[in-house]
């Protein structure tokens, strides 16, 4: 630590997602370390916490292999300038959350500047590029890991990494209450509703989109009494889905809704997820769901075609539990007629719904291990650590 000045921790959050991780993470520090300065990359969450913010946690937000190349001259560009402005500063910790591929990289020269490191919320190195654990050991002290089987892989590399738990199983109740989130929306207590989250990057709604509204056409065919919200993260985002509802779903009974994405988890029989956060989100909420997970054609053809893809589920709650227990359809499977039929076993399975709902119910509790707390108490085991 810096004599004279107050403990300095530097900050990366990508997207809203690490927004919200960091916002918790530094209301949790400064509850124990008061006086503490946080700067760099943040969002609306994290800067209303206190963080300075040198640049916006959205400007992060670019997914896929190859998608991601157009964007590399912004984002390279935001790389140095963070870089150099956290070497300026020499902040007595780093903390990387999420966004590993721009996160990394400024690991890697602050390290070697003696600044210590930390990546909040683990890459998926147990899915693909599992070489990157023995990597990330040269330049990284210590990972956060939000999940409970990420921690072996860093085991079996020599890398520090605890396991923190998630702060949504903090967040969200172990016994939902769908009565009150039905009341909150507006919605019928006792109508079979399917919630839709199409995705929060614009693209990922852009390749879901056509095919979920075919899906909710196609399910009020069949099913005139079925009832649809969707729940879109931003105004671009609920844009590019209503425009695929009038395309492909003209007249069907659906709500759209911007942000509340856990009231409308709360309050749905069944749900229509794309892939990422959300599907734990849906698992915190005890909804039977089906999941959907598109990439762009060049990316998919990478994971396919190279090997890249270790992992047996890209679904968080089939990982979670070692096995196949909800529907996970990728590529040329997500279609509107396969995502109609696998959404209708939920509705009419309630016995598979009920033994869904007891095993989210035992993961959440596996999940629930105060993780704010957890990570700001090794942040700062850190930040204080007597220089070697």
């Amino acid at each position: 630590m810096v004599t004279g000045r107050p403990l300095t921790i530097g900050l990366v959050a990508g997207e809203s997602s690490g927004d919200n991780l960091g916002a918790a993470l530094i209301r949790s520090i400064a509850a124990r370390a008061p006086g503490t300065r946080f700067v760099g990359v943040a969002g609306p969450a994290m800067q209303s916490e206190g963080c300075e913010s040198w640049a916006q946690s959205e400007e992060l937000a670019v997914m896929g292999l190859f998608e991601v190349l157009h964007h590399l001259p912004r984002l390279l560009g935001l790389r140095r300038r963070i870089r150099g402005a956290m070497l300026d500063l020499k902040p007595d910790v780093f903390v990387g959350i999420d966004a590993p591929e721009f996160n990394l990289g400024i690991a890697r020269a602050l390290h070697a500047a003696g600044i210590r490191t930390i990546q909040y919320v683990s890459p998926q190195v147990w899915a693909w590029r599992r070489g990157r654990a023995r990597r990330m050991k040269e330049f990284l002290d210590l990972v956060l890991c939000l999940l409970p089987f990420e921690r072996t892989v860093y085991d079996e590399a020599g890398l520090a990494a605890i396991f923190v738990g998630h702060p949504l199983a903090d967040q969200l109740p172990l016994e939902p209450d769908q009565a009150g989130a039905r009341d909150a929306l507006g919605l019928a207590r006792d109508a079979p509703i399917i919630a839709v989250l199409p995705g929060s990057r614009r693209g990922e709604v852009k390749r879901l989109a056509a095919d979920f509204a075919g899906a909710i056409a196609w399910l009020a065919a069949r099913r005139p009494g079925l009832q649809f919200v969707a729940a879109l993260a931003n105004a671009h985002t609920r844009r590019e889905f209503e425009q695929a509802l009038a395309r492909h779903a003209p007249g069907a009974p659906v709500q759209v809704i911007e942000g509340r994405a856990q009231v409308v988890l709360t309050a749905a029989s069944a749900v229509l997820v794309a892939s990422g956060t959300a599907t734990l989100e849906t698992l915190l909420c005890k909804r039977p769901m089906v999941v959907a997970y598109r990439l762009g054609a060049l990316t998919a053809f990478a994971l396919r075609h190279l090997g890249l893809l270790k992992a047996p589920h890209f679904a968080q709650p089939n990982l979670l539990a070692g096995r196949t227990v909800v529907p996970e359809l990728a590529q040329a499977d997500v279609t509107p007629e396969r995502l109609g039929r696998e959404l209708e076993r939920w509705l009419d399975q309630p016995d598979a719904v009920a033994e869904l709902q007891a095993l989210f119910t035992a993961i959440h509790r596996q999940l629930r291990q105060g993780a704010s707390e957890q990570a700001a108490e090794a942040v700062l085991a850190l930040a204080r650590r007597p220089a070697p």
